[in-house]
């Protein structure tokens, strides 16, 4: 069944939407999840104009998505899930209620009705403890990636990468050789062409961890750059060049393209820890391991800094409040061994 739509709400919606766009400086994964969640409220009413908006329609959708349920899990949505989603129609209310053609219509108060309840959004707001792999269940589960063929060569080479770097998945995936400097022990990421966090432009020095992971790097760089004949401006970590194989569409080798997104590298790690019996750790958890790796390696506030900028942080507060939570119990037991 095609999907229902009304013409005058599509037509503000791209106006809301190139608003978040050129005048926010919001991304486009930001800009999709605003509209995604402007769809989902159009649908609670039944695609009603904007224009005749009541406030028992945000009570109601607040309602509708408490009892929605996951479309893959079958569970029920997520808090945070339910308060992003509030989040992001409330500001979009809000900007309606100074548009021409809609000031008379809806009040900034109106906006107000899509908060989500103090308790709920507590639960929403609650900071979670993120799992992640320790040193020694990262070097288990790397000792035993297979690398003979030049794809599994790259998986383990992009495993050392994130030992060696904790670099965003989405910006490996966007990497070319040009950016590594085996001789200084570094990687820049350019936000030229790069995709960092926040279009930020910066190096990463290559962590002091086991040295397998440097080899492993190394070798896969000396041989992207010496046996496969790449170029500065080829993939660090490349996809499979496809072609008929005995008569089947299959890997022929290496392509020297970069990916569109991290989805396929994600995989790689996370089948890489489930092979040596462990859980699914995703690429970011790496970020975790070194950021609390820092309390061996680090003896001095400006150690603490250079630790911190490695990472990307600009605030050394980001570093120690994302990876090195402190529990109360904790605190009690670091304080009396101070004495």
């Amino acid at each position: 069944m095609a999907r229902k739509f009304n013409e005058e709400n599509e037509r503000i919606k791209r106006r809301y939407l190139e608003f978040l766009r050129e005048a926010k400086r919001s991304d486009m994964a930001t800009v999709d999840k605003a509209g995604e969640a402007i769809l989902r409220f159009e649908r609670s009413t039944g695609f009603k104009p904007f224009k005749r908006f009541h406030i028992d329609q945000a009570i109601a959708f607040k309602r509708h998505l408490s009892n929605e349920r996951n479309a893959r899990t079958g569970a029920p949505l997520a808090k945070a899930t339910i308060d992003s989603t509030l989040r992001m129609v409330k500001a979009f209310v809000l900007w309606l209620a100074g548009q021409p053609g809609y000031k008379s219509r809806i009040a900034y108060a109106d906006a107000e009705y899509f908060n989500l309840n103090a308790k709920d959004a507590r639960i929403a707001h609650t900071a979670r403890d993120a799992i992640y792999p320790t040193p020694e269940q990262c070097r288990h589960a790397f000792g035993l990636m297979p690398s003979t063929t030049p794809l599994q060569r790259r998986d383990k080479a992009l495993f050392a990468f994130l030992m060696l770097t904790g670099a965003r998945d989405g910006a490996i995936a966007s990497l070319r050789l040009k950016s590594v400097d085996l001789v200084q022990g570094c990687v820049y990421q350019d936000a030229r062409e790069v995709k960092t966090k926040f279009a930020k432009t910066f190096t990463t020095w290559f962590f002091p961890v086991d040295a397998a992971y440097l080899e492993a790097f190394s070798d896969w760089v000396t041989y992207l750059r010496k046996d496969q004949l790449f170029g500065p401006n080829d993939a660090l970590f490349p996809k499979p060049l496809m072609g008929l194989k005995d008569g089947s569409f299959a890997a022929l080798g290496l392509s020297r393209e970069t990916y569109n997104n991290a989805g396929k590298l994600r995989a790689v790690i996370k089948e890489g820890f489930i092979n040596a019996g462990l859980p699914a750790y995703a690429p970011h958890s790496f970020r975790k391991t070194l950021g609390l790796m820092a309390n061996d390696h680090c003896k001095t506030p400006e150690q603490f800094k250079a630790w911190s900028m490695n990472l990307g942080h600009d605030n050394i507060a980001t570093t120690l409040s994302a990876y090195c939570p402190v529990s109360p119990s904790r605190q009690g037991e670091l304080i009396r061994g101070m004495g």
